[in-house]
């Protein structure tokens, strides 16, 4: 086990749901992908403060040197570029003294724009952040996993991944391509003590949103398209502090990663918000007929708090 001494944390006991095993209150040593803000930095400071030994990673620099201020350990890692990948789990590894047992795959954006507006570079971008860079992650760090005795491999998904919502094209096949992979892969470790996770959040408090909108002003020529009138309706959804419905905070993904940690079973899935678990059902229920008049209605509606 790779451990370096015991939780005194109550918070880990206190979840009704939580199968523990008999380690359950030994510490683990985590990496964390896309902890600048939101769901990564919360995750990375609330397992540092359980007694965890955590490296959160950062793409920029400053962010790194902002989390080590803080007191976490951090490196730089942009899933973008394979070099700076294998320097990540170099500088991870070194702080964990070569072992690792549990590796959460956060980081990712939101490329919003309508299909046809996305240039094949635009999508590729989406892909490299959000499905290559995460698995070559994870394939580079496998054999480290597969040596611990505790291993997990734990992927923030999102409802995107379970359901489709216009212009949101390209990271709703971003996230179905991650869903795929993470269940061939629990498949293939079947045979490990590897356990494999999906975590599927629906609205979560963060800094998205904020970097959608730089994402879609970067890459989307609004004017140009036939989208137009949607897309002004979209840049007040970015402009505005509207939480949108259902929206919860990082603190409901940090019990579920809690749980695929430390359960003797974690769930293949976990749902986050109301609108994941309703859509979890409502795919297996419905027709995609049906299905489809539902999401086009919430799609109406999210025009029409913003006409």
């Amino acid at each position: 086990m790779t451990t370096s001494g015991t939780l005194t944390s109550s918070n880990l006991l206190s979840d009704s749901d939580l199968t523990l095993n008999t380690a359950a209150l030994e510490r683990r040593k985590i990496l964390i992908t896309g902890c600048s803000s939101g769901i990564g930095y919360y995750c990375a400071k609330q397992l540092h403060n359980d007694g965890h030994i955590v490296v959160a990673s950062c793409r920029k620099s400053e962010d790194v040197e902002r989390l080590i201020n803080e007191g976490l350990h951090c490196v730089q890692l942009d899933l973008d570029n394979s070099g700076s990948i294998v320097e990540g789990i170099r500088d991870t590894l070194t702080i964990t003294n070569g072992e690792l047992d549990v590796l959460i795959n956060n980081g990712a954006y939101g490329q919003p724009g309508a299909v046809e507006d996305l240039s094949r570079e635009v999508l590729e971008k989406q892909f490299s952040s959000n499905v290559f860079g995460t698995h070559e992650l994870s394939i580079k760090l496998m054999k480290t996993l597969l040596a611990s005795s505790c291993p997990r491999l734990i992927q923030i998904s999102s409802v995107l991944g379970l359901v489709a919502l216009r212009y949101r094209g390209a990271y709703v096949a971003s996230k179905y391509a991650l869903e795929g992979l993470t269940d061939t892969l629990r498949l293939e470790l079947a045979d490990t003590k590897v356990k494999v996770s999906l975590i599927e959040p629906g609205p979560i408090t963060s800094n998205f949103r904020k970097n959608a909108q730089a994402a879609f002003f970067a890459n989307i020529d609004m004017n140009r398209s036939r989208h137009v009138d949607s897309y002004k309706r979209a840049v007040k959804r970015f402009d505005s502090d509207k939480p949108q419905p259902f929206t919860l905070s990082e603190e409901a993904v940090y019990k579920k990663i809690v749980h695929a940690i430390y359960a003797k079973r974690p769930k293949p899935r976990y749902y986050v918000t109301k609108p994941a678990y309703l859509f979890a059902v409502l795919r297996r229920l419905l027709s995609t007929a049906w299905l489809d008049k539902i999401l086009l209605k919430i799609s109406d509606g999210e025009d029409k708090r913003f006409d």
